[in-house]
């Protein structure tokens, strides 16, 4: 493969610190026009550079490592790929002078003790990058037809006061979930429409964007279905009140419930008319097609319910039933989506709190500790401000969701609920990242008034810039990108003294603090928290 890579003119040099006899290629390539570069696309362009096998390259992310390289390709693992020989010189030639859709520009490559060591013409990268800062931080465009997703949620079929903190975790899930593939221009259509009173106050509050009852799906074909199929009375034994029946699904699970690792015991399902009343809304939104949907995108002319995938975001302990309510659906419903898939979300334990705590009361007492943080921060109590209630509100929506996604949705979440879980200064908090966001906002800002003083001038074209200016790495996201951000501004002085030798760099460094708030913004917006200007 790699004789059928672009060789173009290169140029051996002798690396500082290496053996006189080793050679690090560099390339001599005129920049291809402006596209999208990709961490993805580079790394499949390197490694198909080494010819068959398995991937090799890595994206490097360690600072120490950053200074001398962007891309390893461990010294092992080219030892398994070629034998004792070194990596031979053509192929080392075919990696410099990569190119492609995507492809990062390969400043030189290098054998050193760690393996094949990359590193890409870095201004030209942040020049790429920098002066398209929009299109990196928006998803890209889909290129064939966009899948349709049912985004079910049980939990939200009940009211905000007997919500578990396993149940909210699951909303929170669901609504980040939606978010994202809305991004991605998949049609998303939402179950259940929130139907208790109080659950749209408690969701606002949360920043969760869920429909609500616009209507009540028609329950009487399923329910005609349903009786057809009750069990004899006899063999149903007794029946709680309200019960229409019991359905046998013995023969439902094992051809399908088997196949899609349901629980072997299910054997049976209670039918309710809130349980037919929660089918019905799925059928309703299959088939709806994407007629509706948030995006206005068309069905294809030959879209089924097949075409649909049903995703259930459940806690762990709803979901057993929802494995009898994907049978019953199935059985009651010839039409059903035969894609249904869960994600199950593991149990919440808390420490410093009541291990009875409802999602209200767990945002009461976060929102107390915000309060309390500030105050000690800024010597007063501020919680009365109207000019700081709804910065307290985003702050302890952000330290919720933080906490709820901070790991595996299937794994189990262990939350701390004393004080000193809050801190603008934890590395891990929500908060924290909101702090770094209001941080970002200020550096601008003092930037502006500066410039509206005389002493800077205004902001040049971004493609006059001198992007080789800028020695240093910024890493992604959220809370990685704060910690590296945090470090970055505390390390590096933004806006110097008015002196125009020194505005090239300020320029090419601000430049680059535009990208990290556009790339931060975009995150905070898939969790549903708006930037803070201030804290």
């Amino acid at each position: 493969m790699a004789e059928s890579l672009p060789v173009l003119p290169l140029q051996p040099i002798g690396l500082p610190g290496n053996p006189a006899s080793t050679f690090c290629f560099r390339s001599r390539l005129p920049l291809p026009v402006a596209m999208r570069l990709g961490v993805e696309e580079t790394l499949g362009a390197l490694n198909s550079a080494l010819g068959p096998g398995g991937p090799v390259w890595f994206k490097e992310t360690h600072a120490r490592h950053l200074r001398a390289r962007d891309f390893l390709a461990p010294r092992r693992a080219l030892q398994a790929r070629f034998g004792d020989d070194q990596v031979p010189e053509g192929v080392v030639h075919a990696i410099v002078g990569l190119q492609g859709p995507g492809v990062a520009p390969v400043l030189c490559c290098a054998p050193t003790p760690a393996g094949l060591a990359l590193q890409l013409q870095r201004s030209a990268v942040f020049e790429r990058v920098l002066c398209s800062v929009a299109a990196y931080a928006a998803p890209a465009a889909p290129t064939g037809p966009t899948p349709r997703v049912v985004l079910h949620c049980p939990a939200l079929r009940g009211s905000p006061s007997t919500l578990r903190l396993s149940q909210l975790r699951a909303v929170l899930v669901a609504d980040h979930l939606a978010r994202i593939l809305q991004a991605h221009r998949v049609s998303v259509r939402r179950v259940p429409a929130v139907r208790d009173p109080h659950m749209p106050t408690f969701l606002r509050q949360l920043r969760v964007d869920w429909p609500e009852v616009s209507g009540k799906a028609s329950t009487e074909a399923l329910k005609n279905r349903a009786i057809a199929e009750l069990s004899p009375a006899r063999e149903a034994g007794a029946l709680p009140p309200g019960t229409l029946g019991r359905v046998c699904l013995k023969e439902l699970m094992e051809e399908r419930g088997r196949t899609a690792g349901y629980d072997p015991s299910v054997d049976s399902c209670l039918v309710t008319e809130d349980l037919l009343s929660l089918l019905a809304e799925l059928q309703e939104a299959v088939q709806a097609g994407a007629e509706g949907s948030s995006l206005g995108l068309a069905a294809a002319p030959d879209a089924g319910a097949d075409s649909y995938v049903v995703l259930h975001v459940v806690s762990c302990e709803e979901e057993f039933q929802q494995q009898k309510l994907d049978l019953l659906w199935w059985k009651l419903d010839h039409q059903a989506p035969l894609t249904q898939k869960h994600l199950v979300c593991g149990p919440v334990k808390v420490t410093g709190a009541p291990s009875t705590l409802t999602a209200p009361e767990y945002y009461e007492l976060r929102h107390a500790q915000v309060c309390k943080v500030s105050s000690l921060k800024h010597g007063k109590d501020l919680e009365q401000d109207p000019a700081w209630t709804e910065i307290f509100r985003v702050l302890s929506v952000a330290t919720i969701k933080f906490e709820m996604l901070s790991t595996a949705p299937q794994s189990q979440l262990l939350l701390a609920l004393a004080d000193s879980s809050i801190s603008t200064k934890g590395s891990k908090s929500g908060t924290f990242v909101m702090y770094n966001c209001a941080r970002l906002a200020t550096l601008f800002e003092g930037y502006t008034c500066s410039v509206e003083q005389g002493l800077y001038p205004t902001f040049p074209p971004v493609s006059s810039l001198d992007f080789s200016l800028l020695r240093d790495e910024v890493c992604k996201f959220l809370v990685q990108l704060s910690m590296d951000f945090s470090s970055y501004y505390n390390r590096v002085h933004i806006l110097g003294e008015p002196r125009p030798h020194l505005f090239g760099q300020m320029f090419a460094r601000l430049q680059l603090l535009r990208a990290v708030r556009e790339v931060l913004h975009t995150g905070l917006a898939m969790l549903g928290l708006p930037p803070l200007s201030h804290i």
